[in-house]
């Protein structure tokens, strides 16, 4: 391995348990991952609970916790342990009555680095995720002196590279990834939790998975950086409803969106290596971001601009 190279792990697992069983397994999971080589692991969106987006219920709130709080915490010591930088995604309670679908990133000595809040938010039947999570803010974070800096969309340099964190319903929008690689980030996470609704699988469920992947590899490609996808797996039942079977599918990819490490539907640990040589060497042969008309793109910040 060289100083040009990074490794990545990424964690698909099914969420079967309560949240200490769960963030058991997921531990052994990451040293599984850290034994492997990875130096940078991610887990899947809202790790260590079932998704209880399924439905609206009061009591699903208490699932949240604060951010530092016992799960980031717990996890701060592992990766101080094992020398790896952890990308921890929990249901975070910032404060009473707001509630947000987050991302923590801690650093290889245990550093909570930061953490990055979903921005757009989803809203269709089995995931109403709107009515459990406020978007992630756009503006100064005033809070403290030690993280300064803008909340939205962010980069944060860990000990073996710079990374973005994007997660799940983020992986749809080009401009999310456009302004995280802009921020210099090496390879864009999507920590995810996407699945079929059983009835649909047999009509759209290839279909689904294609666009899910190839959405997110076109990203790589159009900003010349690597792309890491970590979903679930497993049936998750709800009362009344077929449940979700979520389908798994992580992949790694790189800039030019070819898969380095990829999973199917069942649990996995992916492990792979990055070479930043390789962004240099993508971006002198495809510059869209040299080419990019700057000038022309005031009309993006518009809902819609056809006839109404």
């Amino acid at each position: 391995m060289t100083d040009s190279t990074f490794t990545v792990g990424l964690i698909q697992m099914a969420v079967t348990g309560d949240r200490p069983t769960t963030l058991l397994a997921a531990t052994e999971k990451i040293r599984e991952a850290a034994a492997r080589g990875a130096q940078i692991i991610s887990l899947q969106e809202l790790f260590n609970a079932p998704y209880f987006c399924k439905s609206l219920d009061l009591e699903r709130f208490d699932i949240a916790e604060p951010i530092p709080g016992p799960t980031v915490a717990a996890l701060q010591q592992v990766a101080q342990e094992l020398g790896v930088v952890l990308i921890v995604p929990i249901y975070e309670k910032q404060a009473a009555g707001i509630y947000r679908n987050s991302a923590s990133v801690i650093d290889a000595d245990g550093a909570l680095l930061g953490t990055y809040r979903k921005m757009h938010i989803p809203h269709d039947p089995m995931f109403e995720e709107k009515y459990y999570f406020a978007p992630g803010d756009v503006g100064p974070d005033l809070r403290t002196d030690r993280h300064p800096g803008m909340n939205g969309f962010r980069v944060w340099q860990t000990k073996f590279a710079k990374i973005g964190v994007l997660i799940c319903w983020d992986q749809w929008y080009p401009e999310a990834a456009r302004i995280t690689a802009m921020l210099g980030a090496d390879i864009l996470f999507y920590p995810t939790a996407i699945g079929w609704h059983p009835a649909e699988k047999a009509r759209f469920g290839d279909a689904q998975v294609d666009a899910w992947r190839t959405a997110q590899r076109a990203h790589a490609i159009a900003n010349g950086v690597f792309v890491a996808a970590a979903n679930r797996v497993g049936l998750e039942p709800e009362p009344g409803t077929d449940g979700i079977e979520f389908f798994g599918h992580s992949f790694i990819c790189d800039p030019i969106g070819r898969y380095i490490a990829q999973a199917g539907t069942e649990a996995a640990v992916l492990v792979a290596t990055c070479d930043r040589a390789l962004i240099e060497d993508t971006r002198r042969n495809w510059p869209f971001l040299r080419d990019r008309r700057i000038d022309a793109y005031g009309p993006i910040t518009q809902r819609w601009l056809g006839a109404t």
